[in-house]
């Protein structure tokens, strides 16, 4: 009897952990970890053995410290006297995380409503950039993050609910970094910055995987010329890149004494145009000679007095005499 209670302890014991309903996916999570700050990564290697949560866990080191914390209090009893499973107070924990901000739950004679504690935005006034994330050279592309650039005055509650009431995004982590214009100088000799070059970028984690739209560099010669088709269709770059050349030289040398449109805007062309005019140019003056030659053996003047009493000339007369 003894035997067989070993046994299944040790069965027991070797039974995979409960999982959570909410935890990340395992390349979610990989992801999540990678994407840490390096001063986070140091402090948790720092960390002793006994401090860090298990392999096959689903908590981060952070996490699973306020888990062991709340543990020792005796925070996580429920009624019964038992202690939350790491996977229950995970769910609890992602449950409170991904609360829709502004609402409280009231009773109205007995039923439950959801009452707008905050300010209702119907239409904001933000922009969201969502610009392609940071890969070093040889990396694989992290599609379980996204990057975007908002204004300076969003927070990171804000990123959230947006991405969650707007597009139904549910993220795990956010991380933000101002960026400030550097100074220039006017022409005046005052410094002054550009409101363009002053953002926040908001790192945002997925649960879900996006990917980006492959770079153009990224890609080959056919899918490449693929899209360029795709793109001169839908948006007509080419016509747009023409149109706005002629506009540029049209405005800029328009005014410009003895110029004249050729219809010509590179320099490959035009050298190539003022190479066929002096090919064409070099084939007329040939033909000429060999007009004057044939004349010449057949003794057909050349020249012909057009005035009236007008003298040959000396140099005129050798000419034909010749």
């Amino acid at each position: 009897m003894q035997a067989l209670c070993r046994v299944a302890r040790r069965l027991y014991s070797t039974q995979p952990p409960e999982r959570a309903a909410s935890a990340l996916p395992k390349l979610a999570a990989a992801a999540r970890d990678a994407s840490a700050p390096m001063a986070v990564r140091e402090r948790r290697e720092r960390k002793r053995a006994h401090l860090k949560p298990p392999t096959d866990s689903d908590l981060t080191p952070s996490e699973y410290s306020g888990y062991r914390r709340a543990l020792a209090k005796g925070e996580l009893m429920d009624q019964r006297g038992r202690d939350m499973t790491e996977a229950e107070w995970l769910d609890a924990l992602n449950e409170r995380r991904t609360r829709l901000r502004g609402l409280k739950v009231t009773d109205n004679h007995g039923e439950k409503e959801l009452q707008v504690v905050g300010q209702r935005i119907y239409l904001p006034n933000i922009m969201f950039r969502m610009v392609r994330n940071h890969t070093p050279t040889g990396k694989p592309y992290n599609p379980y993050e996204a990057t975007f650039r908002v204004p300076m005055s969003v927070t990171k509650t804000d990123v959230r609910s947006y991405l969650s009431a707007v597009y139904g995004v549910k993220t795990t982590y956010i991380r933000t970094a101002n960026y400030f214009s550097p100074l220039y100088r006017r022409y005046n000799g005052a410094k002054t910055t550009r409101s363009y070059r002053t953002y926040k970028r908001a790192v945002v984690g997925l649960v879900d995987p996006f990917y980006y739209p492959q770079a153009m560099e990224d890609m080959t010669a056919e899918d490449r010329k693929k899209r360029m088709e795709w793109l001169n269709e839908k948006f007509a770059l080419d016509a747009l890149k023409r149109w706005r050349r002629h506009e540029l030289v049209r405005t800029s040398l328009s005014g410009s004494k003895n110029w004249r449109f050729t219809g010509h805007l590179r320099r490959d062309k035009i050298l190539k145009a003022v190479a066929r005019s002096r090919s064409r140019m070099l084939r007329e003056v040939e033909d000429v000679k060999e007009e004057l030659a044939d004349k010449r053996a057949r003794g057909i003047p050349i020249f012909s007095d057009t005035k009236r009493g007008s003298q040959p000339s000396k140099w005129r007369e050798a000419l034909l005499a010749n």
